[in-house]
């Protein structure tokens, strides 16, 4: 069932050749780009290789058969995402990076069509970048409802303020358009219709990008993640999401794709570290012997290999059960593989930087890098904690619903007489004239 189309594997094919012949040789360029002009810039590599891409048709590749016409399933995305997420900065020369995808995502399913004139076309065409602003310092933001920014309407405008960070690519010079999320009421019989999402131009009067963050030290790699505050920001009503109090609705249908996308990166990333501890194992001969012929290496390599593929598979199933199912259906699928993916990525690259020694925590392998993405996404789009709740919710309530007399799955204790029977039946009856 996780059988990819023809189109789908002519498009890895080509996906494989450029990132041949594009990418993997200009990951030290891009880097050091990164280093020197920092994240408030936009990084020449990045504008020479996209059209590139664009003119070889890998070019929005994200794109949902179920809402776009030249779109593609989940599970045909889902190895194409895999091959470009063996290099960080790979997706966002097809336009396939986060948070764009989601935001384009978003505007394409929820959008108006003057919306998606004036910011999802350009967005689409990479001529411009987009910022996500949900979360904030100043609350518990993996439970949306504690987001206090505020939406308020005055007239024709709302008016927005809050402070926001992780706010990824609010620093690149080309993003133009943010997605605000925010309270528009403060009391509601339902606290999930209290949020909204509103659309922000950047460059809205009040729109103060604060800061740049680094993410375990790396500046505009993988993620532009800065602080913003929004002081009294005004804007139209048309900005407005779907309409007041849609927030958590936009968010589930936003949030799904954009969990599995992540995943379905990291098993590249994994897969690209794998290949480099098994080159590196052979290469080194501390003690007078290959580490390839050291058991901790080959336990750990076989450790590797198992994880990827579990990970796979539970991602390929997520892509399935959304593609079949739709995203609400599958929503225990994806939150068990965004608890699983970057913990399998994380273990992963921490042994292939145990292998590499002391250069596995410098920048010539990229581990460093790939392990601050990995650690990363344990906390992007939910922290693990907030997922296993959910699986674990999901199971009760699952096995709430079944009759345990057809699956034998009884855990209530046993009656007197039930346990006397068993005893009776058992290899240490009570003994006839026993007292007691």
């Amino acid at each position: 069932m996780f059988e990819p189309s023809p189109r789908s594997v002519d498009l890895a094919e080509r996906l494989n050749e450029f990132m041949s012949r594009h990418i993997y040789p200009n990951e030290r360029r891009y880097f050091l780009e990164a280093e020197r002009l920092g994240p408030w810039s936009i990084y020449p590599v990045v504008e020479e290789l996209k059209p590139k891409a664009r003119a070889t048709g890998l070019w929005n590749l994200f794109l949902p058969a179920s809402e776009h016409s030249d779109g593609l399933s989940n599970v045909d995305y889902a190895r194409l995402c895999e091959i470009m997420g063996r290099s960080l900065f790979a997706p966002e020369i097809f336009n396939c990076s986060a948070p764009d995808t989601g935001n384009m995502e978003t505007i394409l399913r929820y959008g108006t069509e003057d919306q998606k004139e004036r910011w999802l076309n350009p967005l689409l065409a990479g001529e411009i970048r987009s910022a996500f602003a949900m979360t904030e310092p100043e609350a518990a933001s993996s439970d949306a409802r504690n987001i206090g920014s505020s939406i308020a309407r005055d007239g024709d405008h709302y008016v927005l303020n809050g402070r926001k960070w992780y706010t990824t690519n609010a620093t690149s010079p080309a993003c133009k358009i943010m997605i605000f999320m925010g309270k528009n009421a403060q009391q509601h019989d339902d606290p999930y219709r209290m949020q909204s999402m509103i659309l922000v131009p950047r460059e809205t009067p009040g729109v103060k990008v604060v800061r740049a963050l680094p993410v375990l030290g790396f500046y505009g790699v993988p993620d532009r993640a800065a602080e913003v505050v929004f002081n009294n920001v005004r804007v139209p009503v048309s900005n407005m999401l779907l309409g007041e109090g849609r927030g958590f609705e936009i968010a589930q249908g936003r949030l799904g794709p954009g969990r599995i996308h992540h995943c379905m990166r990291l098993i590249g990333l994994a897969e690209r570290t794998l290949e480099r501890m098994c080159r590196r194992a052979e290469q080194r001969e501390p003690f007078g012997r290959p580490l390839s012929e050291q058991t901790v290496t080959l336990e750990r390599i076989a450790e590797a290999r198992i994880l990827i593929d579990q990970a796979r598979l539970l991602t390929l199933n997520a892509a399935w059960k959304m593609d079949t199912a739709g995203n609400k259906a599958a929503r225990r699928e994806i939150a068990m593989i965004k608890v699983a993916a970057p913990r399998m990525a994380q273990q992963v690259i921490d042994w292939a930087m145990q292998m590499f020694g002391g250069g596995g925590t410098s920048n010539d392998h990229f581990l460093s890098a790939a392990f601050a993405t990995a650690r990363l996404l344990r906390l992007a789009d939910g922290p693990d904690e907030v997922h296993r709740n959910q699986i674990g919710r999901l199971e009760l309530k699952y096995h709430n619903k079944s009759d345990p007399s057809r699956t034998g799955g009884h855990a209530g204790v046993l009656t007197v007489e039930e346990a006397e029977r068993l005893a009776s039946e058992g290899l240490w009856p009570k003994p006839p004239g026993f007292v007691g």
